[in-house]
């Protein structure tokens, strides 16, 4: 199993930007804990600032061998309607998640235009929101199961 994993805006100052929000791990603590709860899951993990970045990395992987993607867009969720239709043209299940519980900020923080085109949508459970997002791909992928333990 191979995901990609996006930060977007600012993530890359986790830890030191607003811990009382974001919490105290780092970028790179948040992507070595993924490795270790998910020995089984190839990662690839990508962070810009850059919108145009972002949509040319998601585009890089339409035809690829990736069976996901959890993306924390950071600020371009409220806005980046080109993340958004780089997210359309993928076929495979995308989950948006954010550090912390977007709908009890701000209100413009509270609309995400990426969501609705996103399998799942995980909020406000800290580095938790990018475990949950990684588990909810994996277990997607994994094949459905009777209660005696075959395939359906």
């Amino acid at each position: 199993m191979k995901i990609l994993v996006i930060h977007g805006a600012n993530l890359n100052l986790l830890g030191k930007r607003e811990p009382e929000i974001y919490g105290n791990m780092t970028l790179e603590q948040i992507n070595q804990t993924l490795i270790k709860e998910f020995p089984n899951v190839e990662f690839e993990f990508f962070q810009s600032n850059h919108e145009g970045e972002i949509v040319d990395k998601l585009n890089s992987i339409v035809d690829s061998d990736f069976n996901g993607v959890v993306i924390n867009p950071g600020a371009f969720t409220h806005y980046s309607y080109a993340i958004r239709d780089a997210v359309l043209a993928l076929k495979i299940p995308v989950v948006e998640v954010h550090l912390s519980n977007i709908y009890a900020r701000e209100e413009f923080r509270r609309h995400s235009v990426i969501a609705p085109v996103c399998k799942g949508h995980i909020a406000g459970f800290g580095h938790l929101s990018y475990i949950l997002g990684v588990e909810s791909i994996v277990k997607l992928k994994e094949p459905e199961r009777d209660d005696k333990g075959s395939d359906f």
